[in-house]
């Protein structure tokens, strides 16, 4: 039921009383609500009525660029407080990036896994599409592969990457200190300038403390006495923290320890406000939230954490832009919450850690963790049963072991001989390398959609892309066809700020029925689109 009252001179405000018109109401993010007292019930008003009398209740607008940290948005240049979150192997790729940049949201390219000159043509494309918007690029800490984390800040500094997101590092290398340190100036009034940002994403205190105190002193030397650095940026170093922003990366897709982000970020907040009041710095470190971000609900939660920006990952990947097949995305679109499980990585084979997977569909992370259980329980291939190995080839690689090296060999060759170096005298390493072509190659056929190993597909996935599932079932972006990055952290932002709205009546003693509660998805309105 609408009530309309009016005079001569004014017309009293629309009140609206049934569930559509509540939530049609609530939707209008850029005007204040209004809960008026009608004769016949209670209802919301876009409009403040004539009588403030009948005023119960008020809140005032929430568009959804004014969610999270002001600071965050104005260091970086956008106009959301929202990131995209690299995807490795190119998964987050060029298309991604540059359409969240367009859109005044901040995009990381996964850089993470690609070679060198895949990566150059990348900052390429973005130097001549989006010239002057803000992006990041992924740094993965590689102890494996160590060269292509220098090669990478190498391209970061030559192309003039201005913001990197350092991930999966349990501790602070030359690399990212470099990439930081050289990115600072003295202005003309003495004060510090930083050319060059990081938003480390981690899942655990300690790691985060790193990235929340200034470079080691020690390690800044040895790029000084390198030639890396200079002196003056050396000692600007001890002024500012080696991240701008610290990520709480909680149940993600790919590296995760899958901890609650309820209780990791205030976890991190704390650390931060402690480190504050310690050091004295002149610059504060904002924390952000990630994992588990797949519906308006999570994201108004994270807001009402305190995070000062959110990060979307899994979600992403079930859009167009995404670097992936259709045959993936399409999966994806099907997944559940519960559809997820922990596998070997790749780049951290040998030390046993384990990342987040999508198992609906796929045998990849049973298969891996039987090559896993192989690495551990034999010193080398040679060493393993006759049926044990015939199992491995038959069922797993599908391919002879020597057939697999040969590819391992042509693959290190190009991209890191050391690797093969270590592996010469060292029958263990060597069946490290032939089980991560696996791994490795599982990625890939997911990302082409070869269809001969769909069973093998490794493909990194959070809890987060079920709930976004179950949240817009029944609504346009169901289709895997009609996600894209865009309308996804619209409808994400939007839906956060609505919830937020709903909660800010609830507190005031308002509640109103599921119906007029539970956001939306909703295409752009034509004029935005233009």
């Amino acid at each position: 039921m609408s009530i309309t009252i009016g005079t001569d001179d004014f017309v009293e405000p629309t009140v609206h009383t049934s569930p559509q018109g509540c939530y049609d109401t609530l939707t209008e993010l850029e005007s204040p609500v209004y809960v008026v007292r009608t004769p016949d019930s209670i209802g919301l008003s876009a409009g403040r009525p004539l009588d403030d009398a009948d005023v119960v209740a008020a809140i005032g607008p929430l568009p959804a660029e004014t969610l999270g940290s002001s600071a965050f948005r104005a260091h970086h240049g956008v106009k959301y407080a929202y990131m995209g979150g690299a995807m490795a192997g190119g998964i987050a790729s060029e298309d991604y990036v540059i359409a969240l940049a367009r859109a005044g949201y901040l995009g990381s390219f996964g850089a993470a896994g690609l070679l060198p000159s895949r990566v150059e043509s990348a900052l390429q494309r973005f130097a001549a599409e989006i010239p002057g918007l803000p992006y990041a690029a992924n740094l993965i800490h590689s102890p494996s592969e160590a060269e292509l984390e220098r090669a990478a800040v190498e391209l970061f500094l030559r192309y003039e990457v201005r913001c990197v997101e350092a991930s999966a590092f349990m501790d602070v290398t030359p690399n990212i200190v470099r990439y930081r340190v050289a990115g600072l100036e003295r202005s003309a009034d003495g004060w510090v300038l930083i050319k060059n940002r990081v938003i480390a994403k981690v899942s655990r205190a300690e790691v985060a403390e790193k990235f929340m105190r200034p470079a080691p002193e020690a390690m800044v030397a040895e790029l000084v006495a390198a030639g890396l650095v200079t002196a003056e940026q050396a000692e600007l170093a001890k002024l500012v923290p080696l991240a701008d922003d610290i990520t709480a990366e909680a149940d993600s897709g790919g590296h995760t320890d899958r901890r609650p982000l309820t209780t990791l970020f205030p976890s991190l907040v704390r650390k931060r406000d402690q480190l504050r009041h310690e050091l004295g710095l002149p610059f504060d470190v904002r924390v952000g939230a990630a994992g588990g971000l797949g519906t308006p609900t999570a994201a108004a939660a994270a807001f009402a954490m305190g995070a000062d920006y959110i990060v979307t990952g899994s979600v992403n990947q079930s859009c167009l832009e995404a670097g992936t097949s259709s045959e993936v995305r399409h999966v994806l679109c099907q997944a559940g919450v519960a559809d997820v499980e922990m596998a070997p990585a790749a780049d951290m084979f040998e030390l046993g850690v384990e990342l987040q997977v999508l198992k609906k569909g796929t045998m990849f992370a049973m298969r891996a963790k039987r090559l896993y259980e192989l690495y551990s329980a034999y010193p080398g291939l040679d060493a393993l049963p006759a049926d044990e190995l015939a199992k491995l080839e038959r069922q797993i690689l599908r391919r002879t072991v020597d057939e697999v090296w040969q590819d391992v060999v042509e693959y290190f060759t190009r991209r890191d001989p050391d690797q093969l170096t270590r592996a010469a005298g060292d029958p263990k390493r060597k069946m490290a390398l032939i089980f991560r072509w696996y791994l490795g190659m599982a990625s890939r056929w997911a990302v082409v959609g070869d269809a001969d190993r769909a069973l093998d597909y490794q493909i990194w996935c959070g809890p987060a892309m079920g709930s976004f599932n179950e949240w817009v079932r029944g609504s346009y972006l169901a289709a895997a066809e009609n996600r894209r990055v865009v309308d996804v952290a619209r409808n994400l932002l939007a839906g956060a700020a609505f919830t937020t709205r709903v909660q800010q009546l609830a507190l005031a003693g308002v509640r109103m029925s599921r119906g007029c509660t539970d956001y939306r998805p909703a295409p752009a309105e034509p004029e935005l689109e233009r």
